[in-house]
């Protein structure tokens, strides 16, 4: 297993937090689930923050930050890693 793969992996993960938290903002979480989203919202947050800079919330309060934010991460960032780490054979 190469250190490419688990990058990717990782990436993979990561991509997973930002749709499990963006689908839990939809609803009001309570209990086990609010320490979750507060969680997720930690790890998340600062990477989507970037592009709420960048993306204007559409009318009626339509915020689609997260959904550029996941295409970066795995359009342009997961390959630009990988291949990175590939390249320098690790």
């Amino acid at each position: 297993m190469s250190l490419a793969y688990i990058v990717a992996q990782a990436v993979s993960f990561y991509g997973i937090l930002i749709f499990v938290y963006v689908i839990m903002s939809w609803f009001r979480p309570s209990g086990v689930f609010y320490d979750l989203y507060r969680v997720l919202g930690t790890l998340c947050e600062p990477y989507i923050s970037i592009f709420r800079k960048i993306v204007p919330i559409v009318g009626g309060g339509i915020d689609f930050s997260p959904m550029v934010a996941l295409l970066v991460l795995q359009l342009l960032i997961q390959p630009l890693l990988v291949t990175i780490f590939r390249t320098l054979g690790l």
